[in-house]
């Protein structure tokens, strides 16, 4: 059974920055996508980071309102995912979900932003970002 930790999360000012991790219990391949959602009181889910291994590369994928400001990481070997974000916006604020799906992906797939699409979910981890 495969499950989804997070850690990372916290407080910071504006224009900081903050590390997620999310390691998996359970076996992930390099294939399937690994992404990470954040979802705002009041607001839906939404995608912001995602990404996959196929062949030796990494093909990754961003929101606009993250892009240039996120990165998102992978450890194959270790079944984790990263978030580094910096220059936080307090619009950032919100809880970070990392989430994975089941369905190998090749060079020219993008991976999915719809919640629907991802099979395994982490409990969540707060960032609140102040101005």
């Amino acid at each position: 059974q495969v499950k989804l930790v997070e850690s990372g999360g916290g407080s910071v000012q504006a224009g900081g920055s903050l590390r997620l991790s999310c390691a998996s219990t359970g076996y992930i391949r390099n294939s399937y996508c690994m992404a990470w959602f954040r979802q705002a009181p009041g607001k839906e889910r939404e995608g912001v980071a995602l990404g996959y291994t196929y062949g030796y590369t990494f093909y990754d994928f961003y929101d606009d309102s993250v892009k240039g400001r996120f990165a998102i990481s992978r450890d194959n070997n270790a079944n984790a995912i990263y978030l580094q974000m910096s220059s936080l916006k307090p619009e950032d604020t919100a809880s970070y979900y990392c989430a994975a799906d089941t369905r190998p992906h090749a060079r020219g797939d993008n991976c999915s932003t719809s919640p629907s699409a991802y099979t395994y979910w982490g409990q969540g981890t707060q960032v609140s970002v102040s101005s």
